[in-house]
């Protein structure tokens, strides 16, 4: 009997070394990482096909007359989401998920960016999903709305909308609880960083609150992760 595989989407070039992906390895899977916008092709969702992650990015998900790629992954979006095959999207992943289930992506009008770590909470719908509040890595200015029939789970001061479950299987997550410190200490010194934005915290907070926070993060993520995607030898 084959592995189960799992499609990871990349909007980037950085290192494999994520909590998603850590995760899925130590799992048992068989991690197929593609990055469509360097030409990787999308690949089709079928039965050998255990669930699929599609992570954050630069890209406007509605850009799609400038970024084809962009519809292909939407296109294995719809398919996880017509199998019922467990689906993780972050940040822009999530925008995906949202944009094609007819939901509305892009800036809000307050202009705020969420660059750093911000408390997210519960909503009465997502007790089960979070225990409390939780302090999350952030990077990102635009946000989604919910989508007709799934459940919102999450917010925060300035984007109400920062978690949602469509069916049981498929969650979209607009905050980072992917991204280590290594993974984060990278993203301070990259190109598009801009620390002087609206609502983003400079690197000594980012250093203060990641500190405090990122092991409350990764012990949840981690629970998060093993149900969606149990491990290989646990699966039914």
């Amino acid at each position: 009997m084959s592995t189960p595989r799992i499609i990871e989407i990349r909007h980037d070039d950085e290192p494999a070394d994520d909590r998603v992906h850590t995760h899925l390895v130590a799992a048992g899977y068989a991690v197929e990482r593609r990055r469509p916008f360097a030409g990787d092709p999308v690949p089709t969702i079928d039965g050998t096909v255990a669930g699929a992650v599609v992570h954050g990015g630069p890209f406007p998900v509605y850009e799609e007359d400038r970024y084809p790629f962009l519809a292909d992954e939407a296109r294995l979006v719809r398919q996880c989401l017509d199998r019922d095959v467990p689906l993780l999207g972050i940040c822009l992943g999530a925008q995906s998920i949202a944009r094609v289930l007819g939901a509305e992506v892009g800036p809000p009008d307050h202009g705020r960016h969420e660059f750093g770590y911000y408390e997210i909470r519960p909503t009465a719908e997502g007790a089960g999903f979070l225990p409390g509040p939780l302090v999350v890595g952030q990077a990102h200015y635009h946000g989604f709305e919910v989508p007709d029939g799934a459940v919102r789970l999450a917010e925060s001061d300035d984007y109400p909308n920062q978690a949602f479950r469509v069916g049981e299987r498929a969650y979209g997550l607009q905050f980072h609880a992917e991204v280590t410190p290594a993974g984060f200490r990278r993203w301070q010194r990259a190109a598009w960083t801009d620390h002087a934005a609206p609502g983003a915290q400079d690197a000594d907070e980012q250093d203060r609150l990641m500190a405090l926070h990122d092991a409350a993060q990764a012990a949840w993520f981690g629970g998060f992760l093993a149900v969606l995607f149990p491990p290989v030898d646990d699966r039914t």
